[in-house]
């Protein structure tokens, strides 16, 4: 397995454009392909998800062309039609792609498998599985229940309403609404605390800018029309948000960075990670399209803090407790043990190994850097594209290798080389 080395750093200083958002990207994809008239993406992010899309998009029939980060889709009007033999896709560990695609395809014409890595046949897909076969649908599992590959043939709703668990993943949500219309409009009954709200505000303006409305009453129920998506010609995808937090905690512990593509009207739930940081210390500027953050003249204070509705911004918080005076306790962050990795357990394994404090439960974690060692780790990544961002943040303490940096390539592939060329060794 591939290693990097990084030396102690000293400071970040510089300007990043950032690369598009994962989550914008695959949904406007999707839209795009089911949209009436043509679609002109830009900024779309390049990366291994956003590749399992674009895969899965060609083999359903949807004529698209790129050209770098700018993909233009001619869009289908409706759903997928793929009558003849069975199509089988493979969609990697891409949860954007599997959930949607899922809904999309029960929805669709024809009859498909969907599959991916083992870690994608770990992850949880029960709740959307059994809410579609409520509404009618012919969908079923081919190995284990609950779980990914799935067998699905397309067909029509018998139902209007769906009730479906809010506590498990804000996609089964997303999923449900975008192929929503396909149906000829469901009522979609949340059960339950629906975590992750800032994504599932995401989805219902995305579906906004390709013509659709969504009523919604608080986050219990959502009531989308019978409609059909119409392309909005242009978009343009936002700077990623979540990647963007790694970059800013580096300026919070030592100097100062400027990420463009992402600013005062971000759509996304993680933007709101500045805010964090400035609770905790740092100098937060935060303009039309851009932030910029300063390190923290006092030095960072430790926080306690619920992070359900940024779970993937939490995890940056989390090696910052190296730099903070007081512990850093990140709450409400269950959906964790369900993502690309347990991220609860890794976590604590992998900061652990640099004689830290750490008390992990089944939805929480609290680190307590006051106390360490002085070795110098090696850093497992679990094939998790944020372990590996978010660990690279303790080289700001001392020298860490960094296990199978290439699992960035899931949504970041320049990662390392866009970080390290920013920062300075100590």
């Amino acid at each position: 397995m591939d290693t990097l080395s990084i030396p102690k750093l000293s400071a970040i200083h510089g300007t990043l454009a950032l690369p598009g958002s994962k989550s914008l990207s695959n949904r406007a994809l999707l839209l795009a392909a089911l949209a009436q008239g043509t679609t002109t993406l830009h900024n779309v992010l390049r990366s291994d998800d956003t590749q399992r899309m674009l895969e899965a998009l060609q083999a359903l029939g949807v004529a698209l062309t790129e050209d770098g980060t700018t993909i233009t889709v001619t869009g289908l009007g409706g759903a997928f039609k793929c009558p003849g033999e069975e199509l089988t896709l493979f969609l990697g560990n891409a949860g954007t792609v599997m959930r949607p695609l899922t809904a999309a395809l029960a929805l669709s014409q024809g009859s498909f498998v969907l599959t991916g890595e083992e870690r994608m046949c770990q992850r949880p897909i029960g709740p959307l599985v059994e809410g579609l076969k409520r509404l009618g649908l012919h969908l079923e599992y081919l190995n284990n229940d609950g779980y990914p590959p799935l067998r699905i043939v397309g067909g029509q709703v018998s139902a209007r309403h769906i009730a479906i668990p809010g506590d498990t993943s804000s996609q089964f949500i997303t999923a449900l609404l975008m192929a929503a219309p396909l149906a000829g409009g469901l009522t979609i009954e949340v059960e339950g605390d629906l975590i992750s709200k800032p994504y599932v505000e995401m989805t219902l303006r995305l579906m906004a800018r390709f013509g659709v409305q969504v009523e919604r009453v608080g986050w219990r129920s959502f009531a989308v029309p019978a409609a059909t998506y119409v392309s909005p010609g242009n978009f343009l995808v936002e700077g990623d948000a979540s990647a963007a937090t790694y970059f800013l905690a580096a300026a919070a512990i030592a100097g100062e960075i400027t990420v463009e593509g992402l600013g005062a009207h971000s759509v996304q739930g993680d933007a709101a990670f500045v805010d964090v940081l400035a609770q905790m210390g740092a100098q937060v500027e935060v303009k039309e399209h851009s932030i910029t953050v300063h390190q923290a003249p006092q030095g960072l204070q430790g926080i306690d803090l619920d992070m359900n509705d940024m779970p993937d911004a939490a995890m940056t918080l989390v090696p910052l407790a190296l730099f903070t005076k007081g512990p850093v306790v990140v709450r409400n962050v269950g959906s964790w043990r369900v993502k690309e990795t347990d991220r609860l357990a890794a976590l604590s394994t992998e900061m652990a190994k640099l004689g830290v404090k750490v008390d992990c439960g089944a939805d929480y974690i609290a680190v307590d850097g006051s106390v360490r060692n002085a070795a110098y780790p090696t850093f497992a990544t679990y094939n998790d594209h944020r372990m590996a961002m978010a660990l690279s943040l303790c080289a700001f303490d001392r020298p860490v290798v960094i296990a199978d940096p290439k699992c960035t390539h899931k949504t970041y592939p320049q990662f390392f080389t866009d970080f390290l060329s920013r920062c300075t060794q100590a």
